[in-house]
């Protein structure tokens, strides 16, 4: 194939770009693309730079310190530790500036590009190394009277409940004003770029927008490619990039023969100040992969981090701790809802089926009943009596109107209250908080080559099928889901999981 050259029009005049168009009309799509789909983030951008979001974000984190000093100092007082001074509240602001700056150095202004564990796990260790920091300052000066062991465990505490929270609401604010997230211009027109444009607006927190789509041979069909606007050929984005101070790429271009990437990224590297390759590595890379130099040859790093006792051991830990003090807070909850589902119907309060577990295991899986007595039978039939009911449950394994639940069931599984019974199951060992969907020993086949990935931990009550898909994920996107989970376990992971499971069933009704 004959290496692209570029001409004076801006364009490549053979080769692979023989067929991109003259370029008065793919200047006025890039220009117009950009115009149309970031008139707000582009032009607000230019003007003020990544400063706004910065500023909101260290006030944000401000306030939040001000007001966790605050209350502490208070409750210090309350349980009878001493009056706050003035010395003592004056030795306040340095303490959050203490604070301020570590989030800053770990990143966290604005953040940009870090997933939400990544980033939990960073606020994590800010409110740790500042209450190291201003334990060892107290010691040093000598001034630990004003600075207890209570007082800066309340701190300690506080941030590190409220702090993800604070800057959760933070983004959003400054998202609904239109000022979160930085413009990214996206290389690559065809699947593998479609999926990362979806992905990017999915995940609104990482803050990468994609404003604009380019490709050197192919156009999404009507111009738009998951609903951002083809902007024209590689070489137009360069263009792009120093005309509306774009400064990051992200390259998504896995079919590429490789001197033709390696010759396009050294070229967007002129241009952008960050430049993204996402790798034909579907599949197999994670979240915990490692650059590595290997005498001059680039290498990644594969790491499962599930592999690694001591990481089971932490998700075991996690799992009895906020097994044991959630199931004493939600007994009286489970108490009734077992009154109600005995009253309703006759049959038993709980519904026992066999689930694969860690290493493919059978156990009994324990869930609140839902459905009527003999559910396996009334399924039996009305699939046979029902093209359209048997089409859906082949293609989701579940049924939207199934005629078998109950009135009590359908609230049970809306909320996805008929699973708590399942901290038993947790207790015993069988299952996890978070994990993979416990699947039916008859799924087996249906999960395929990943099944001996996705049985490698056991189940969990939630997951990432629970909080991303819900019910409308069909059951091939529920496998990927539950295989990228193992891929990328961390204990930050599932506490993101777990938040994003309370805010699931407050906020999305969409379970049946």
């Amino acid at each position: 194939m004959e290496t692209p050259k570029a001409t004076k029009n801006g364009t490549e005049e053979s080769g692979v770009l023989a067929s991109v168009p003259a370029k008065a009309p793919v200047e006025d799509a890039a220009q117009g693309a950009l115009q149309r789909e970031g008139s707000g983030i582009w032009v607000r951008g230019r003007a003020l730079g990544r400063w706004p979001v910065v500023l909101g974000l260290v006030f944000s984190d401000v306030a939040l310190a001000l007001l966790v000093w605050g209350v502490a100092l208070m409750l210090h007082g309350l349980w009878g530790r001493g009056e706050p001074t003035f010395i003592g509240l004056a030795s306040i602001v340095p303490n959050v500036a203490v604070w301020v700056g570590m989030r800053a150095l770990l990143g966290l202004y604005p953040g940009y590009g870090l997933d939400a564990a990544e980033a939990l796990r960073r606020q994590s260790y800010s409110v740790v190394a500042t209450v190291a920091i201003i334990a060892l300052f107290a010691l040093a000066l000598q001034v630990g009277d004003m600075f207890s062991r209570l007082l800066l465990g309340l701190v300690f505490l506080i941030l590190l409940v409220a702090g993800p929270l604070v800057r959760y609401l933070a983004k959003r604010t400054l998202k609904r004003f239109g000022l979160w997230g930085k413009p990214v211009a996206v290389l690559g027109a065809g699947e593998a770029g479609r999926r990362l444009v979806r992905s990017l607006k999915e995940e609104w927190g990482l803050g990468f927008v994609p404003v604009a789509v380019f490709d050197f041979r192919l156009a999404p069909t009507g111009g738009v490619l998951e609903g951002v606007p083809y902007g024209g050929t590689v070489v137009d984005a360069l263009e792009a990039s120093r005309r509306h101070g774009v400064d990051t790429a992200i390259f998504a271009m896995p079919d590429v023969q490789r001197e033709h990437l390696a010759k396009f990224v050294g070229r967007a590297g002129l241009a952008f100040r960050h430049v993204i390759v996402v790798p034909d590595l579907l599949g197999i890379t994670n979240s915990a992969v490692a650059a590595r130099d290997l005498g001059g040859i680039f290498g990644v790093e594969i790491k499962h981090n599930l592999l690694d006792p001591w990481a089971l051991r932490a998700k075991r830990a996690l799992d009895l701790l906020a097994t044991a003090v959630g199931g004493i807070l939600i007994l009286p909850l489970l108490a009734v809802l077992a009154v109600l589902v005995l009253v309703e119907s006759r049959g038993g309060i709980f519904y026992r089926d066999y689930r694969m577990g860690r290493d493919g295991q059978l156990f009994s899986c324990l869930k609140f009943r839902t459905m009527v007595p003999d559910a396996e039978s009334e399924l039996r039939r009305h699939l046979k009596e029902d093209d359209g009911l048997r089409e859906e449950y082949l293609r989701y394994h579940k049924l939207r109107d199934d005629p078998r639940v109950t009135r009590l069931g359908r609230f049970l599984r809306k909320t996805s209250l008929d699973e708590l019974p399942q901290l038993w199951n947790v207790l015993r060992g069988e299952m996890s908080l978070v994990g993979p969907r416990p699947y039916l020993p008859r799924e087996s086949e249906e999960i395929g080559s990943s099944q001996e990935e996705v049985v490698r931990v056991p189940p969990g009550i939630t997951g990432p099928w629970q909080v991303g898909g819900r019910s409308h994920a069909s059951f091939g996107e529920r496998v990927r889901m539950d295989a990228y989970y193992v891929r990328n376990w961390s204990v930050w992971l599932d506490l993101v999981l777990l938040a994003r499971t309370v805010k699931a069933l407050t906020l999305d009704r969409a379970a049946y």
